[in-house]
This record gives C-alpha cells, sequence and structure tokens, in this order.
C-alpha cells in the first residue's frame, strides 16, 4: 500500500532517530505536507529530540518553523554565492509549543529579526 507523505516522512525522522546518529540533517523536512501534518511532525520531531538530544540542522525557509525548533538559526544569503549572513540565538525555554511562542514576549521580536534579514536579502539581490 502506498503511504501518504506525512507516514513517508514520519518513517524517515523514525529511521533516522534510530541510526542513533552524532548528527542529523533535514533538508526541508516538512515542505511538502499540508499544515496540519506538518504541525504533527514537528511535534513528534520535538519530543524524540528531547529524548535522544541528537544535535540537528535543518534547513528550512518557514520563519516560523525556525522559531519553533532551533536553538540557534543561521541565516544564508541567497544566490550562487550564498553565505551566512547573520546567526540568531533562539533562547526559549524548551518544551516549546505554538501556544507558548505566541505568548511569550521574545516571540515578535525574533521574528522580526528573521524578517528584516530576508526583506533585506530580497533588496540586495
Amino acid at each position: 500500500a502506498d503511504l501518504s507523505n506525512g507516514m513517508k516522512q514520519r518513517v524517515g525522522i523514525a529511521r533516522a532517530f534510530a541510526l542513533s546518529p552524532k548528527l542529523l540533517l533535514l533538508d526541508e523536512p516538512f515542505g511538502m505536507l499540508d499544515s496540519l501534518t506538518r504541525w504533527d511532525l514537528q511535534e513528534v520531531l520535538m519530543e524524540v529530540w528531547s529524548r535522544t538530544e541528537v544535535t540537528a540542522m535543518i534547513v528550512t525557509h518557514d520563519v516560523d518553523e525556525a522559531i519553533l525548533l532551533a536553538d540557534r538559526v543561521i541565516m544564508m544569503t541567497n544566490g550562487p554565492q550564498a553565505r551566512v549572513g547573520e546567526i540568531l540565538e533562539v533562547d526559549l525555554p524548551r518544551p516549546r509549543s505554538r501556544k507558548m511562542l505566541l505568548e511569550h514576549p521574545d516571540y515578535y521580536r525574533l521574528r522580526e529579526s528573521l524578517l528584516t534579514f530576508l526583506a533585506e536579502c530580497e533588496h540586495t539581490h
């Protein structure tokens, strides 16, 4: 039987953690999912992280996903000569939830920093 995209991603995450890696690389792991499935799998990922404490690097273009999942956001410039632009420390308590983010006084400052960086990159390229 064919698996849905959400189930494929869930299996992929389980497989990745089952290998007990020192570093987990995830390139847009939730990019092709609908919002509800994406949110569900982000919760699964955070729960597994909290148990394994594996260092993970996630590539995402989603500002809110970056703030929810990351302790540090490394913002890259775009284009063929992309480079590290800025590094933003996300010093929010864990465990995190969307509700907690929306109620935390630093959330909007962090979000504004990310969006400002992205807007500046747009204007320079």
